[in-house]
């Protein structure tokens, strides 16, 4: 069955990240995760998920220069610095709270060498205290021009690259708009991903809408024998609250 993580960065955006996490605990959550949590107190969020129990299962890389363009480092030569840099903070601040995962944030244009070579080091880095990196190929409609946009593309980086350690996030909302035919590419990819997440396509509201099937595709990944989480990474149309009926619907 089923069992869900609610992304933080997206869902109870109204209240402080320790607040939050107790809300999705309220909520029937099983986990949570987040985007950038760098300005809230590491021992405030460790007491938020002692209280609830919660394991807090991926945090991202910062992006950089947001009012620049920037969305992401790590694939962006001559930045290699800021990148690493990104890295070293992200797996610092994960390690204080206990987070499995890292989420390095390629970014928009990029080299190849480049992000392989990050992501070495993040591995690497991530090993020494016994974390997982995370890719995601996200899609160019909402990101123009970033780096990594392709599910083989962040499979073949994977491979390249060999730790075990280094896997793929799976957002079924930007392999669809990029790519589509999830489920052949779930059952691909399974063994090199390390987490999925949904929302509904095109809108990025609750998984009770639009393109994707997901009261077929959810019983079909877990029939693939995925046992990680998937975590809710979508936009509430109204109130975090009032938009959770579909994870009752699809936990039963």
């Amino acid at each position: 069955m089923a069992r869900f993580s609610a992304n933080l960065g997206f869902l109870w955006t109204d209240l402080s990240l320790p607040d939050a996490i107790r809300r999705a605990k309220a909520a029937g959550f099983e986990a949570v995760e987040c985007h950038f949590p760098y300005e809230v107190d590491e021992a405030e969020v460790n007491a938020a998920l002692d209280e609830t129990g919660l394991p807090m299962l991926g945090l991202n890389t910062i992006r950089g220069d947001v009012a620049a363009g920037d969305f992401g480092l790590s694939a962006l030569k001559g930045r290699e610095d800021e990148a690493r840099a990104a890295i070293t903070q992200a797996i610092d601040y994960g390690h204080a709270i206990g987070c499995k995962n890292v989420h390095v944030m390629a970014g928009k244009g990029g080299d190849e060498r480049t992000f392989l070579s990050n992501l070495a080091f993040a591995a690497y880095e991530a090993s020494d205290v016994g974390m997982g990196v995370l890719i995601e190929p996200i899609n160019q409609r909402d990101a123009e021009d970033y780096f990594l946009c392709e599910v083989e593309q962040a499979a073949d980086y994977v491979e390249v690259i060999g730790a075990p350690n280094l896997k793929i996030m799976f957002d079924c909302y930007h392999v669809q708009i990029m790519q589509g035919d999830l489920m052949k590419r779930l059952e691909a990819h399974l063994p090199a991903i390390g987490h999925i997440q949904i929302a509904a396509a095109p809108s990025r509201a609750e998984p009770d809408e639009g393109e994707i099937s997901y009261e077929r595709l959810i019983p079909a990944i877990d029939a693939m024998g995925y046992d990680g989480f998937i975590g809710a990474e979508y936009r509430p149309r109204t109130t975090t609250d009032e938009g959770l009926g579909w994870m009752t619907a699809f936990s039963s």
